[in-house]
């Protein structure tokens, strides 16, 4: 594979956006659009990926930096359009020589199977390579200008076109590649002469044609290029991403009976011959094996789901569960950094938080793992084989061992032995006739304050 780069542009100030956010941090799928971008480049095997920020976006540096590191982020200041952007760059790409990609950190849907085929235009002698899409509605977006054999001849901005060039309905995307030098070289010789007096990176293929190179264009779907710059566009590309990632799953050998109702993030992974009912949410870091059911109404969040294991409804999973094969947990059951071995069950109304839960343990209604004390948190471990009584409070640290029972309604404190009982609360009293004659007594007292 030959040397490759990207540039990410993210130096947009968002103000449509309406947020202190900047615009390229905000999510689709659970991951905030700018690391999408960097994903694809990585993807296509670009070794050296820089993006290009603005100077007031300190959280977007951050994030870029504790990514990429600080070498990997090119500062645009003042703004004066796409062209002097990419140019940013050139100083840290300075010893590169390879082929390289112009992505835009707002177009988070975009393909890594795009990127190469516009990667095979540069590599098959194309000066350049842009990549473009037939829009429903131009409007504003530049135009794809091509020959009668397909080749680019310019790129045309909407507010430049003549009446005939903006009935095109081929527009450009803003994804440009070619190889390094070509690129930076073609931009220093752009000029600012335009109605926005801003330097264009489109202008690069007028200037590589009068070179006599050939520009080609690459064809992608518009929903693979949706740009983000208001928040009814990034909740249309979340309903893209949404509708693309169903059916992945259901193409996968998943069933949903309502996929509609179903929301997955960017890295959720899910096997074959899974069962998922309505109105399920899988936050990031979700994995889930053949076999599995997840019922209605359930959050997941980086959790790891066994082969053959049944999940809700009502139940919420939180960071570092692990569901071993064939457990079972129930409506309302919260699990939070726990693993629960083979066959475990908790059928319902518990919360789970910081434990081990050996195979085949019942953990009765009402339980709850008591992990932390204002300040630290603690882990709780119920061995093997261990049944805990329904309305119990297991006070960490502390040890269940395997096979043991706890009383219901019990407050532990103590570890407790393998097959021992522990029961833990007051012993229960009795007074033969206490309640009719405090029945007696108030219905004196209630008349008496009647009377008077």
């Amino acid at each position: 594979m030959a040397n490759r780069a990207a540039v990410i542009l993210a130096a947009g100030q968002g103000t449509r956006m309406r947020s202190t956010l900047p615009k390229v941090l905000h999510e689709v799928g659970g991951r905030p659009m700018i690391d999408w971008s960097i994903a694809v480049a990585k993807s296509v095997g670009c070794d050296r990926i820089i993006v290009v920020c603005a100077p007031s976006a300190k959280a977007l540096q951050s994030h870029v930096e504790a990514q990429l590191g600080r070498d990997c982020i090119a500062i645009q200041d003042p703004p004066l359009g796409t062209g002097h952007a990419v140019s940013q760059a050139q100083e840290t790409l300075r010893d590169f020589d390879g082929e390289l990609v112009v992505l835009c950190g707002d177009v988070p849907l975009i393909r890594s199977e795009t990127v190469e085929a516009l990667f095979a235009e540069i590599q098959s002698g194309a000066g350049i390579g842009v990549l473009g899409f037939e829009a429903a509605d131009p409007g504003a977006y530049g135009r794809l200008i091509t020959d009668a054999d397909g080749n680019l001849e310019a790129i045309v901005e909407a507010k430049e076109a003549t009446p005939e060039q903006l009935a095109v309905s081929f527009c450009n995307s803003g994804v440009i590649g070619a190889r390094s030098k070509t690129m930076f070289d073609l931009l220093s010789r752009v000029t600012n002469d335009n109605a926005k007096g801003e330097y264009y990176l489109t202008d690069i293929v007028g200037l590589a044609r009068a070179d006599g190179a050939t520009c080609r264009t690459v064809s992608c779907d518009e929903a693979d290029v949706m740009g983000i710059n208001t928040r009814v566009q990034l909740a249309e590309a979340e309903a893209a991403f949404q509708a693309r990632k169903r059916s992945e799953v259901l193409a996968s050998g998943v069933t949903m009976t309502a996929p509609e109702k179903v929301f997955f993030s960017h890295d959720t992974v899910i096997e074959n011959d899974v069962t998922i009912e309505p109105n399920v949410v899988f936050a990031p870091g979700v994995t889930i094996r053949s076999g599995a059911r997840v019922r209605a109404f359930s959050h997941l969040e980086g959790a790891e789901i066994g082969a053959g294991a049944s999940i809700g409804p009502y139940v919420r999973l939180r960071p570092g569960a692990v569901l071993e094969q064939g457990v079972k947990i129930g409506n309302f059951v919260e699990v939070k950094n726990t693993r629960m071995g083979e066959g475990a069950q908790a059928s319902h109304l518990s919360y789970l938080g910081d434990g081990e839960i050996g195979a085949g343990a019942n953990i009765g209604a009402g339980t709850i793992f008591c992990n932390y004390d204002g300040f630290l948190k603690y882990k709780t471990t119920v061995g093997k084989g261990a049944f805990v009584g329904s309305n119990s409070a297991l006070v960490a640290p502390v040890t269940i061992g395997d096979g043991a029972y706890v009383g219901s309604g019990s407050v532990i404190t103590k570890d407790v032995e393998p097959n021992a009982l522990a029961v833990a609360r007051g012993r229960q009293m009795q007074k033969a006739g206490w309640a009719t004659a405090f029945r007696d007594k108030m219905a004196a007292v209630k008349a008496a304050k009647k009377k008077g």
